[in-house]
């Protein structure tokens, strides 16, 4: 069974979702760079073990990412799930888990990366907003997408009420992607896309062409 740690900064409402969505993983630890983060009683809670790596112990962040790296392999993670985690990585951090790092991002990249997306996006105008699921790269928010899903943007909407519903969408999408690793159903393809293999159903099972 495929092993994963989650990465958080606060409350880690996309860490709770998929700690509950009953995957084919085993979550073997939440870290934390904030002892203070919300996540982690939540986790607790849930049966999950917990750790706390605070960056401003941290001279750099080169020590910060070889102690947090230190952690996870510790847990002898095949996965990192990144669900609200506020630092930026370094680029060694990253190669050393390309290809087992997600990332949950709240709008349908490429547009809108970093920071403030629900404001921005409605400042564009955009009619459709929305998250992506996507593997971490070094570049911000510009790895290959595995998933997204797209929400109306309303005459009267406010970056609360837009953030809430993408949040509902991302609270949704995440484990599904999740779920896709474990099975072993994401592929990466010549061009550097992600594309998402049928599941394999038993012998004399019925498979429905959304498979």
């Amino acid at each position: 069974m495929t092993r994963a740690v989650v990465l958080i900064s606060g409350r880690g409402s996309n860490m709770e979702a998929l700690l509950r969505a009953g995957l084919p993983v085993e979550f073997a630890a939440v870290i934390s760079n904030r002892a203070e983060a919300q996540g982690l009683a939540i986790a607790r809670g849930l049966g999950v073990d917990t750790a706390v790596v605070d960056a401003r112990e941290y001279a750099d962040r080169e020590a910060f990412d070889a102690r947090l790296a230190e952690v996870i392999d510790g847990h002898r993670a095949d996965l990192v799930c990144l669900a609200g985690f506020m630092r930026i990585l370094s680029e060694g951090f990253v190669e050393r888990y390309a290809g087992r790092m997600l990332n949950i991002h709240p709008s349908l990249l490429p547009l809108f990366t970093g920071l403030d997306t629900h404001a921005r996006a409605l400042a564009a105008g955009v009619k459709l907003h929305g998250c992506t699921v996507h593997f971490v790269t070094p570049e911000l928010d510009a790895g290959p997408i595995v998933v997204q899903a797209a929400v109306p943007v309303l005459d009267d909407d406010t970056p609360e009420s837009l953030g809430a519903r993408v949040l509902a969408q991302e609270h949704r999408i995440y484990p599904m992607a999740v779920r896709w690793f474990a099975e072993g159903r994401l592929e990466a393809t010549q061009d550097g896309r992600v594309r998402v293999k049928r599941a394999v159903a038993p012998a004399g099972a019925l498979v429905s062409p959304a498979g």
